[in-house]
């Protein structure tokens, strides 16, 4: 070691101590690096909300739990088809009494006459010796008639008869009618319902949200605009569930109008959409070729007026009647009665001149023949725009709903990272309540679009279809 140069050593040495430190550095390396604890999640502000206005709405007087229970309301007090049922009746006894015209009609008069000045004479009547009659005189007449040729009461005939086919036909389109008018008062009820049920959720939000904009205030981040926005978007959620509660009273009464009770009645949670279409499958079916019930009608009526035009026109001709007469005295001496004739007659009545009676009947059923055929018309042209509208409803009301969900999934993704946002200091309270209003009107939406659907199924199976009772 003494004859080492010192230069030497100290090159050696420095040279194990770099060895020594790429080791330490090798292991140091080789050993894991310790990380620092992380921290737990901040955890998501959740308070508690208790507000009166988040009760349910208030019941209904009535509660459907079926479409047999609608049923049975609609056919005891529906005005519509108790006026129809009427209307078939009425027509039906017009339509009789018009065909009494040309059945055989009979009649039988008595009477008991007395000449006060000669109590003990038979009134007008001479004797004839072998049947004298007494006095108090007692006489029967028994008469029968029968048309053997009225073409105008034959064309009242006819128009009567098609007025009472009309009015069946009208029976059977207001039975149709009134489902559809029922069955969509029930989806209306069933829409306020669940639009309410949102307005609650989105008031609970609301207020969720006023919360945490205080609790933010208090920790001083936030300022008290924010605070005050928050509150103005409660008291907007406030005033949506009265608006909304409003709404659903007034479908319920809707609904009970139309079941033609005096009483709001609500629809229960077990009748749903599914049901009710399977309901209205079961006692409504398509039309098979057939023209739908109100169409018909409509060409009765026209057919009713023609037939009418006719009876006027007709009032030019003769008629021919059968008539025959027999006449008898109760009181008779020998008794018991006496028949001194018994007639038939061919009668023939030839009209003359009435003062223009027949012309301005003529002229008159004229214009209401016009008038039954424009309405006829009219009433083909807005049904075949009600089925066009029936048969495409279902394509554009699916389209509306798709569109509907998409709009509330994005609306929910926004309010809720807004929410975050707020949460840690990243935006503001009015991008919160703006982010909060659109979420709620997408529930509104799609719910609103939801039972359009449903309504548009209603209709494109009650639109062409026939429901007999």
């Amino acid at each position: 070691m003494n004859g080492i140069h010192p230069a030497v050593s100290a090159t050696v040495v420095c040279l194990t101590a770099g060895a020594m430190g790429i080791v330490l550095a090798s292991r140091a390396a080789a050993q894991p690096v310790a990380q620092p604890p992380s921290a737990p999640p901040r955890p998501r502000f959740a308070p508690e909300i208790d507000d009166p206005m988040l009760a349910p709405p208030p019941a209904a007087a009535m509660e459907l739990a079926s479409w047999d229970d609608a049923w049975r309301l609609l056919a005891a007090s529906g005005t519509e088809l108790l006026r129809a049922d009427a209307a078939a009746a009425r027509t039906g006894a017009a339509r009789d009494r018009v065909g009494a015209a040309l059945r055989p009609n009979a009649r039988l008069s008595a009477a008991a006459t007395i000449d006060v000045l000669h109590p003990d004479t038979a009134p007008g009547v001479p004797a004839t010796g072998a049947h004298d009659p007494t006095s108090p005189l007692g006489t029967a007449s028994l008469s029968a008639r029968q048309a053997l040729l009225d073409v105008g009461a034959r064309r009242a005939r006819d128009a009567a008869a098609a007025d009472h086919r009309a009015a069946t036909l009208e029976r059977v389109d207001a039975e149709r009618r009134s489902i559809q008018r029922v069955a969509r008062a029930m989806i209306a009820v069933a829409a306020t319902a669940r639009a309410a049920e949102l307005n609650r959720v989105g008031l609970r939000q609301s207020l969720e949200r006023a919360a945490l904009g205080a609790r933010t205030f208090e920790l001083g981040a936030a300022t008290e605009l924010d605070v005050v926005r928050t509150r103005q978007d409660v008291a907007l959620a406030r005033a949506a569930v009265v608006a909304g509660d409003e709404e659903l009273r007034r479908a319920r009464e809707a609904l009970g109008l139309a079941l033609g009770v005096e009483a709001d009645v609500a629809v229960g949670a077990a009748l749903t959409g599914d049901a009710l279409l399977s309901a209205l499958a079961a006692r409504c079916r398509p039309l098979r070729g057939e023209a739908r019930a109100d169409l018909a009608a409509a060409e009765e009526d026209l057919a009713a007026a023609r037939a009418r035009r006719a009876e006027a026109r007709a009032g030019y001709l003769p008629t021919v009647d059968l008539v025959t007469t027999l006449s008898a005295y109760t009181t008779a001496d020998p008794a018991p009665a006496y028949v001194p004739a018994w007639t038939v007659a061919l009668v023939l009545d030839l009209p003359l001149w009435e003062g223009g009676l027949r012309q301005a009947a003529i002229a008159e059923r004229a214009a209401a023949e016009t008038d039954a055929a424009l309405v006829s018309a009219d009433r083909r042209r807005l049904a075949g725009f009600e089925i066009a509208r029936a048969r495409r409803g279902g394509e554009v009301t699916g389209a509306l709903v798709t569109a509907a969900t998409e709009a509330r999934a994005l609306a929910e993704r926004v309010d809720t990272m807004t929410r975050r946002s707020f949460e840690i200091g990243r935006a503001t309270s009015l991008e919160l309540v703006q982010s909060a209003a659109a979420l709620r009107q997408a529930e509104l939406t799609l719910s609103l679009r939801e039972f359009e659907r449903l309504a548009a199924d209603v209709d494109a199976l009650l639109t062409e279809a026939r429901c007999v009772p």
